[in-house]
């Protein structure tokens, strides 16, 4: 393994992060103050409490999830993309380092910057809300785990997009609905038997539950089933990128 090489490229990714520092705290910190506004106050007047879970708490896990999951791919397919835009990925292709090197640099980058932005979500939540956290190590297992999986589904998404509007294509249309349908704002309990079956079957309800599980200790549904669906994640990913650099697919054409 060549370690180096992926710190060189962890550390240009990273630097890429730390020149606009501001702007990546600020805005995070600016749009979770908003939910708690929208969300928390306007209807959190309404609804006191999930599952005996005050509602302005019961929605930190689920913010922290969709800045996650979008932080992941976006991160991660940014920072394949440019690459093969400016053609330097060629250079990254015929340098001594293996798929395995480049996707750990860009892909442990993107994942990072998901979980420090995450991270300071749930700092800034606790100006707005009391909470506690039940399980911290699966609390952070979840984050780290979902980062990773999300950041080489970004990775591909990179590799596959050919202009700018393909590389928004799925974070727009497919990530973001999804985690709104899957439970980041309400329990699927709340919801009518017939649109419960359904939210079900979304994969990112099993995302979100593992992750509120690990905050307070409740769940839509088994906490398994959310360890499976992270690892279902991860492997997919793993095996697309693998795939991908075994054929070339997209990146020697």
């Amino acid at each position: 393994m060549n370690w180096l090489a992926v710190k060189s490229i962890y550390r240009r990714e990273m630097m890429r992060t730390f020149r606009t520092l501001f702007q990546s705290v600020l805005s995070p910190v600016v749009s979770t103050t908003l939910y708690f506004v929208v969300f928390g106050s306007a209807i959190g007047s309404r609804i006191e409490s999930v599952e005996g879970i005050p509602y302005g708490a019961f929605i930190v896990p689920g913010l922290m999830m969709l800045t996650l999951l979008q932080q992941s791919v976006s991160n991660g397919s940014g920072g394949i993309y440019m690459p093969k835009w400016v053609g330097t990925i060629f250079e990254l292709l015929a340098a001594p380092i293996s798929w395995v090197e480049i996707t750990l640099g860009f892909v442990g980058a993107a994942a990072t910057k998901a979980v420090m932005i995450a991270t300071i979500i749930l700092i800034t939540s606790f100006f707005f809300v009391d909470m506690r956290i039940a399980h911290p190590f699966w609390m952070v297992g979840f984050m780290v785990l979902t980062s990773v999986s999300f950041a080489l589904l970004g990775f591909v998404i990179g590799i596959w997009a050919k202009n700018f509007e393909q590389l928004q294509l799925m974070p727009l249309l497919v990530i973001t609905p999804l985690t709104f349908l899957g439970g980041a704002f309400y329990s699927a309990s709340m919801l009518p038997p017939f649109w419960e079956a359904v939210t079900r079957v979304n994969p990112v309800l099993y995302l979100i539950s593992g992750f509120r599980w690990a905050f307070f200790d409740i769940a839509d549904v088994p906490v398994g089933a959310s360890l499976i669906a992270v690892a279902v994640f991860l492997g997919i990913g793993l095996v697309t990128v693998w795939t991908i650099f075994r054929t070339g697919w997209r990146i020697r054409q």
